[in-house]
């Protein structure tokens, strides 16, 4: 996780994401193939030891310590608190079996040639794995956010970037090399190399510092003879010929402790909520599938460990709701963890506070959590939405909702501590799942706006599924101005219902927005609706409008209501009217 490639909450994280030996490493390197991506994977590397298979397999599931030490420049800068056992202990409590703890070095170093890494830097991570190592969790360690704060700058500063990773490494491994063989190392996060030629250079960079990790770690004795490291593909991103790279590489190393590591968010247009994506659906499902494929086809398939080092969505942010749908976002992590373990990947959460609260040692979101800890050992029962929506005034009729059984058996409906009966407030035809026009009376009750009443959906395994009853009209939004500086905050009654998405067209038809590629824009970058009163269009939507436009809105609310609202810009001013 690294705050370089976006400015919202990124992977969960918060705005504010030494030449010994060197002749002989370059000649390591040097024997390396350097063979196009297209021509590194003709064999498969290997298989790991038995002893690594078993390890990665131990370690799942795991969860992340994000945003602590990886902050910068400190613990607590990121918005957490000091880590506590209290804490890891909550973490083994819940069934995580293994901690992720990554690991910002460069802000804590001295200067050249020593690099030294501060004493009470080095202490503070070293009780960690202390404190976890004694929960009997595994614990993997890395060189985090440095990847993008000097590491990237192999190319055009090779010896000094070497130097220095070779020396920041020389003492990680010095000072752990005789802990247990539950510690695990991991040589960067998110490898990536700046001002290079393509592929075939940025996979040189990363064999070349994949190989002096190696080299120093095996190096250093004790129990880093055989300890177990893990291996990143270029960005730690699941594409064929990344894999292919880093296979290429272990069949050079030929280590059987060696083991390899991916990152997951989910279909990038789902995961932050662009292009019209509000929903996990098939698109989402094969983007995921095919990705936990072609990493098990490389690896897992030919006895290769894979960690699924980080999973979550981009934009899952519980300070910012509605982003993406909550039931949407249980789909996923219900589709994710049941596939992973179809594909035995080992799944490492990246939790930079967004689930687990680290104050109260309480989850955000607790149903949610629910859903991913059931994920790891069975599937759940979902439906096509956990929105129900009735209007405000008329008769109350009928309703229909598609399961999704996830081969579970649907097996009721309660509403709180009362069991629905099926025949009188609900009936069930395949997977289909209406409730009655009787008992959606007497659910909805006055009918005010907003949530009426929960029920939830019962099947023969995993958790229930959550549906809320739901009253609204169509929301009004009001005439409102703005400068591109500031943008526009469009006072707005939801009456009880909730944007999914934006539209943004010029009168000529053509797209409107950060986003020129799509008319729908992505929530947060352009527009954002956390409060109860108001629609926000944002300063980077305002100006990326054309001076003298006008710009026709179309707002997507769940209930299915389409809602249209008209911007123009006048120089820096914008006027924002129903019509």
């Amino acid at each position: 996780m690294t705050r370089r490639r976006s400015s919202f909450f990124r992977r969960g994280r918060w705005l504010p994401r030494f030449v010994p030996g060197l002749t002989a490493l370059l000649l390591a390197v040097c024997l390396l193939p350097l063979l196009p991506a297209t021509a590194r994977a003709a064999d498969p590397p290997p298989p790991s030891a038995p002893a690594a298979r078993a390890a990665v397999a131990a370690m799942q599931p795991g969860w992340n310590l994000g945003n602590t030490y990886d902050a910068i420049p400190d613990e607590t800068s990121w918005g957490n608190p000091p880590v506590t056992r209290e804490l890891l202990r909550k973490v083994k409590s819940e069934g995580f079996r293994s901690i992720r703890l990554p690991v910002t070095w460069g802000v804590h170093q001295g200067a050249a040639p020593d690099y030294a890494i501060a004493p009470a830097w080095m202490a503070k991570v070293r009780q960690v794995v202390d404190w976890a190592l004694d929960e009997d969790l595994y614990v993997m360690i890395n060189m985090h956010h440095d990847s993008w704060m000097w590491v990237n700058n192999l190319s055009a500063d090779h010896d000094a970037v070497l130097a220095r990773y070779t020396a920041t490494w020389t003492q990680i491994a010095a000072e752990f090399r005789d802990k247990p063989s539950r510690l695990v190392f991991e040589s960067i996060n998110e490898p990536t190399f700046s001002g290079t030629s393509g592929d075939d250079q940025n996979y040189r960079l990363l064999d070349e510092l994949n190989t002096a990790f190696h080299r120093i770690v095996r190096a250093s004795g004790g129990g880093n003879t055989d300890r177990l490291l893990v291996l990143p593909t270029l960005y730690t991103n699941a594409d064929q010929g990344r894999l292919d790279a880093l296979a290429a590489h272990l069949t050079a190393l030929r280590d059987p402790m060696v083991v390899t590591t991916v990152h997951f968010y989910g279909w990038w247009p789902f995961s932050v909520n662009i292009a019209g994506y509000t929903r996990f659906d098939a698109t989402s499902e094969k983007d995921l599938t095919e990705t936990f494929d072609r990493v098990y086809n490389t690896f897992v398939a030919h006895g290769i460990p894979v960690v699924i080092g980080e999973y979550a969505l981009l934009a899952y942010d519980h300070n910012r709701p509605g982003i993406i749908e909550r039931g949407e976002q249980r789909k996923y992590f219900e589709f994710l963890g049941n596939y992973a373990r179809e594909r035995q990947l080992t799944t490492m959460l990246w939790d930079a506070g967004q689930f687990l609260n680290r104050n109260t040692l309480q989850w955000r979101d607790p149903e949610l959590f629910a859903q991913i800890k059931s994920s790891w050992t069975t599937r759940s029962g979902t439906a096509a939405s956990d929105l129900l929506f009735m209007p405000k005034s008329g008769a109350v009729t009928s309703r229909t909702l598609t399961l999704n059984p996830n081969g579970t058996d649907f097996e009721g409906l309660r509403h709180g501590s009362r069991t629905l009966v099926h025949g009188r407030d609900y009936t069930v035809s395949g997977n289909q799942l209406t409730l009655t026009a009787a008992a959606l009376t007497e659910l909805a009750g006055d009918r005010t706006y907003g949530v009426n009443a929960t029920l939830e959906a019962g099947f023969s395994r995993g958790v229930p599924w959550r549906i809320d009853v739901i009253t609204y009209d169509t929301p009004v939004l009001s005439n409102a101005s703005g400068t591109t500086s500031g943008g526009v905050t469009i006072p707005t009654r939801f009456r009880g219902d909730m944007p999914a998405t934006m539209e943004a067209r010029y009168d000529d038809g053509s797209n409107a927005g950060p986003a020129s590629w799509t008319p729908y824009q992505q929530w947060d970058t352009a527009f954002s609706a956390y409060t109860g009163d108001s629609i926000k269009l944002t300063p980077d939507f305002a100006n990326s409008l054309r001076d003298g436009s006008r710009v026709t809105l179309t707002f997507h609310f769940w209930s299915g209501v389409l809602v249209t609202y008209y911007v123009t810009r006048t120089g820096d001013t914008l006027t924002g009217t129903t019509a």
